[in-house]
């Protein structure tokens, strides 16, 4: 199918399904801040984007606040000012009527997630507690699909594109005790899988559909009694089973996978990532994230990204631009977000989509440059689109896909030193320690019954002879029974003494590795407000050096650290370090109150 005949396609089908649907959803939260200052005289019309197309949605508002466009029928004009929200995020905002807009950001008048799939699912969550759609029927702007992105050198050893690959053959090779060893590479190690959170992760969201058309054989109709086949379960948990580990956004994957490509590793980190066509081009780029920082210069990786369309189809992220019916906006508002809606549809702007490695939402504009063979992707593919399942069907997947998900075996790993005792919110009087209590506790909700969860925390002369750095206060098992024993021994800790970060970082990282399970994610959440305050251990370089050695290579056990930097004094460069060492991520927690959104933020890793 040539790809104008898959666009076309794709604009009716969503335009259908859309028109069909009631809609709903879920999701936590990301932050994002209002990026284009103060609108002035002008009505300003804020916009929440998904993360992929922030840098490229605020270059078209600039130009648009610019333009004569921007002026309104009342004389008055029209200012854009775009935040970037992740797609779940803003939806599970959205369904509670975006509460606390200093601490989430303005309320939008305009949301474009990556899919219209969210919007579907929000109206449908609002359906649920009897309150209207607020998400009507939209075209899309741009597109990009879903693909499986793996180094170039695996998708020659597996044949691609020559033989088509897709969602049966990740999971025979996971399944395969050989791992890569079949295919001739031992030295690769296992299979492994990046996947996000669908919660919260477009490319997730549709990975989970595609994961379940796969096990079907369908490409549409996706129904309740698939999901509920015991053989269509047996399938998704298998190919779920060969994650490394979830996480919020795709960008996380990405920077490690180029971290790990400049040291000759990326071989062995991961094998294939579910992301979008545009990631890969920016990948290849030598631009992991998207987003370019003043005077950073692009460095292409040494092994390149192959987008894999898989052979029993994919579905596109589809960028819908919603004018959102909800309370908050005005007529002025509205007939501004219109006027920007035209702009960003006209063709010259369509070409800077393209220029941006997406596939331009308007058929007028041709696919073409990035869009080509030389940047790991195929222009005239998809062949296969799969269709977007009804919004009942898409709530009890997400559903499906936390009792299917791979299991966790998590560490939380607590500073409790002196420092922590400090004012966190001086509106109601809490401690930093009192808001990282009511996360950690709030956070246990994420996890599932049979999730294994611990609790360790950390302080200098610690324990009966005050000569330990840590504590286990509860050992790691079943949430299901030790949960009420990590509420309470949470709830019961107060400041004591210094930090001794690296120490603390090391011995958890031990016990992890030490009794490290290949059937779950293993992990360390690493909370700390301070620096390492140990003059018996200041070897950071040494603890960095451990961490990548243990983390790397064929027969490695890898344990993520993820790290919290929290409160103003926290040392974010030494934690990103750290969790960067172990493929992990590092949060900002630098205001304290944002800590429980946060917490929900590192929990979806698991």
């Amino acid at each position: 199918m040539k790809v104008r005949k898959v666009l076309v396609a794709l604009l009716a089908c969503v335009l259908v399904a859309l028109a069909a649907c009631s809609s709903k959803h879920t999701g936590a939260a990301a932050t994002g801040g209002s990026g284009l200052g103060d609108p002035g005289k002008c009505s300003a019309v804020d916009v929440a984007v998904s993360s992929e197309k922030i840098a490229l949605l605020s270059d078209l508002a600039r130009n648009f606040n610019r333009s004569n466009d921007a002026k309104l029928s009342n004389g008055r004009c029209a200012f854009v000012r775009v935040q970037s929200k992740a797609s779940g995020s803003a939806m599970s905002l959205l369904a509670q009527g975006w509460p606390d807009p200093t601490v989430n950001g303005p309320r939008p008048v305009v949301w474009s997630p990556a899919a219209s799939s969210w919007a579907a699912i929000l109206n449908q969550r609002l359906a649920a507690k009897q309150q209207p759609a607020m998400a009507p029927p939209s075209d899309p702007f741009m597109l990009t699909p879903l693909v499986i992105a793996m180094p170039k050198p695996m998708a020659d050893a597996l044949g691609y594109p020559q033989r088509p690959v897709g969602y049966a053959d990740i999971l025979a090779l996971s399944r395969d005790p050989r791992g890569w060893g079949k295919y001739g590479h031992p030295e690769w190690g296992p299979f492994r899988l990046g996947k996000t959170n669908p919660n919260y992760s477009t490319s997730a969201l549709n990975a989970t559909i595609a994961q379940y058309y796969a096990a079907t054989g369908k490409t549409k109709g996706l129904s309740l009694e698939d999901l509920n086949n015991a053989k269509v379960r047996q399938f998704a948990r298998g190919v779920e089973a060969s994650v490394v580990h979830y996480g919020d956004i795709t960008m996380t994957f990405l920077n490690n996978w180029f971290r790990n490509d400049a040291r000759g590793t990326s071989l062995t980190y991961v094998s294939a990532v579910a992301i979008e066509e545009k990631s890969v081009i920016d990948y290849n780029s030598g631009n992991p994230d998207g987003i370019l920082d003043p005077g950073e210069q692009p460095r292409k990786p040494r092994i390149p990204l192959v987008a894999i369309y898989p052979k029993e189809g994919t579905l596109f992220s589809d960028s819908p631009f919603i004018v959102l019916k909800a309370p908050w906006v005005n007529a002025t508002q509205r007939e501004g977000a219109a006027r920007f809606q035209a702009f960003v549809k006209r063709p010259d702007a369509q070409r800077t989509v393209l220029r941006a490695g997406f596939r331009p939402g308007n058929p007028s504009v041709p696919v073409g440059s990035p869009i080509v063979a030389a940047n790991g992707v195929d222009p005239n593919e998809p062949q296969t689109l799969l269709e977007v399942p009804q919004p009942t069907v898409l709530s009890a997947l997400l559903d499906r896909w936390a009792a299917d998900r791979k299991r966790a075996r998590v560490l939380l790993l607590l500073d409790i030193s002196g420092s922590m005792g400090e004012p966190g919110n001086k509106t109601t009087g809490e401690t930093k320690l009192d808001l990282a209590k009511s996360a950690t506790i709030n956070a246990l909700s994420q996890f599932e019954p049979d999730d294994q969860v611990g609790l360790r925390v950390f302080s200098t002369d610690l324990g009966p002879s005050q000569n330990q750095d840590s504590l286990d206060l509860v050992p790691i098992g079943p949430l299901a029974s030790n949960r009420e024993e990590i509420v309470r021994r949470v709830q019961d800790l107060t400041p004591t003494n210094g930090t001794p970060l690296y120490t603390a970082t090391q011995d958890a990282y031990n016990t992890m590795s030490g009794s490290f399970d290949a059937q779950r994610i293993n992990a360390v959440v690493l909370l700390t407000d301070g620096r390492n305050e140990d003059a018996r251990n200041s070897d950071l370089e040494g603890l960095l050096r451990t961490l990548r050695t243990q983390a790397e290579g064929e027969s490695a056990k890898p344990v993520r650290i993820f790290a919290i930097a929290y409160g103003a004094d926290a040392d974010l460069q030494t934690l990103r370090r750290i969790a960067e060492a172990t493929n992990a991520q590092v949060y900002d927690a630098s205001d304290p109150t944002t800590i429980s959104k946060v917490f929900v933020s590192v929990v979806s890793n698991f």
